[in-house]
């Protein structure tokens, strides 16, 4: 079976209880720009909107990435019915996204899952489950890292240039990144914008000469026909579809960056769900015409080169090279995506005391969280250099982070499912919302979400590679972050109670006021 080192790698083949505060201490030493209890010194600030919020979460996806590797691999898994992998990936999330995004309308904090784990069930499982989200996601940076690394040596060497070792393009990447995280969001909304619209382009023009010209055997229902979706392979492709979902989430993480997060956040996050879903199952669809009654085998036989051999044929073989770099790119879009995420969850965690302070600084012109950046810089770059020195194989360090980051995020959107039904029981249902938005929906979510964890645990090796149950101590690792999380907030309980009453980011807005108003919700 393919793991997703292997999916990624394949790639590589393309042409070549809540109380109210404490008084808040408004002191801030101006000298050393150090936090202190003040709430606009650990604020952050821009003016984003819908569709750059939308850009900057869908990068993490690396949609070239998606349709070149994993969509193959999914018609091997279930056959030709893979395009309904994404569609029944996209009414689960969608789902998710009720509960989510009614949170983020009524709970004015930032911190997302953070945030949102805490109101609902309890202040140690909410730090618990920033340090997963924390290590999750820097997890999976490192694997991108290492992937782009590959991906630039290939585009370089293809295009006439020298070999050069992966690691050496991966640093050439990690000062990029460095630098851009040092700036307001905009500037990286702005890259990864530029980067998705090319990789989009590239796929539509994919899409539609496949299309138009009919495919190999002429236009089909067959790949929409959910009798031949399920089977053997059905939770393999789900699993893979869920992944490629990562990083939607991270909506609700810029709620100080955007310009009316009451409307933008649920609104970009809806736009990024069905985006994702629906451009994925299309090209699922597309690659499975272009071959036919054959798409099965070929994906069974050499998905590897399935996506650039129908490019091909359909459109030109000239784009073979143009794909190889946006594939390149899209690893850098992707890791500056998931950089941007870290650094504000380890911001939101100084702010609250649960990291140093010092990581809670916010640069004064740029409103940019430049120490979380620098410091999530640090980290990875010493992980790299480790990974570099000590494993062989980068595709290792590919599908571990990449997977057990994945599993991760996986695991938090199931609490967060939870923490929504919780928090909304125990306060009340808010006069303009439905039960279906605080209580069925967020239960519907968590039962899909809980089944796509418990599958991807027991099939662990689809995520970090090897043999069944040889990887299932890299589990350890996420373990010891939620278990260092939650001594942390215990720790905090038992010496500092006037920061752990603060912790969640309480210093916003108080969570049960309208989020027009100051005035207490209406329940019914």
């Amino acid at each position: 079976m393919a793991s997703i080192a292997q999916v990624i790698c394949a790639t590589q083949s393309l042409g070549v209880t809540r109380s109210p505060p404490p008084p808040r201490d408004s002191t801030v030493t101006e000298a050393s720009n150090t936090p202190g209890r003040d709430p606009s010194a650990t604020r952050l600030s821009g003016n984003l909107g819908a569709t750059s919020l939308v850009l900057s979460v869908l990068a993490f996806s690396a949609p070239i990435v998606t349709v070149s590797g994993y969509i193959a691999f999914a018609i091997g898994f279930v056959g030709e019915a893979a395009p309904l992998a994404w569609v029944i990936a996209t009414a689960g999330l969608a789902i998710f996204a009720v509960g989510y995004t009614t949170m983020t309308r009524h709970i004015r904090r930032p911190g997302a899952f953070y945030a949102y784990i805490t109101l609902g069930l309890g202040k140690t499982p909410g730090v618990g489950g920033a340090y997963l989200a924390t290590v999750s996601y820097m997890l999976i940076t490192v694997g991108i890292y290492t992937f782009s690394g590959t991906m630039i040596s290939a585009a370089v060497e293809a295009l006439g240039g020298p070999s050069i070792p992966w690691w050496a393009c991966t640093a050439a990447g990690w000062v990029l990144i460095t630098v851009l995280g040092h700036f307001q969001i905009e500037l990286s909304a702005k890259v990864l914008g530029a980067v998705m619209v090319l990789e989009i382009i590239l796929v539509a023009i994919f899409n539609v000469f496949v299309l138009a010209k009919g495919g190999d055997s002429g236009l089909s229902a067959a790949p929409l026909d959910p009798t031949k979706f399920f089977n053997s392979g059905t939770g393999l492709a789900l699993l893979f579809a869920f992944g490629n979902f990562i990083g939607f989430e991270a909506t609700a993480l810029y709620r100080d960056e955007v310009r009316d997060p009451r409307k933008t956040i649920p609104r970009a996050t809806y736009l990024a769900v069905f985006l994702i879903g629906g451009f994925y199952a299309l090209s699922a669809y597309s690659l499975i015409i272009a071959y036919g009654p054959s798409a099965t085998d070929r994906a069974l036989d050499d998905p590897t080169t399935m996506f650039d051999n129908a490019m091909a044929t359909y459109v030109s073989s000239s784009l073979a090279t143009i794909t190889l770099v946006l594939v390149a790119t899209s690893g850098l879009a992707s890791v500056l995506s998931t950089h941007n995420v870290v650094a504000r969850y380890l911001q939101n965690l100084g702010a609250d005391h649960a990291l140093p302070t010092y990581l809670a600084g916010v640069h004064p012109t740029h409103k940019s969280p430049y120490r979380a950046s620098f410091a999530n810089s640090t980290v990875i770059a010493v992980l790299l250099i480790l990974g570099a020195l000590l494993i062989s194989d980068e595709t290792m360090i590919i599908g571990t982070g990449s997977g057990l980051g994945t599993a991760g995020v996986l695991t938090l959107m199931a609490l967060v499912s939870v923490a929504v039904f919780r928090y909304f029981a125990r306060t009340g249902r808010p006069a303009t919302e439905t039960a279906w938005r605080v209580t069925i929906a967020p239960l519907i979510a968590a039962v899909i979400l809980g089944i796509v964890v418990v599958f991807a645990l027991v099939r662990f090796d689809l995520l970090v590679g090897g043999a069944p149950g040889e990887k299932l101590w890299l589990l350890l690792v996420p373990i010891a972050f939620i278990v260092a999380g939650c001594g942390v907030a215990q720790y905090m309980k038992r010496n500092r109670p006037d920061l752990y009453a603060r912790l969640g980011r309480a210093e916003g807005d108080d969570a049960n006021t309208d989020p027009t108003s100051e005035t207490p919700i209406q329940t019914r």
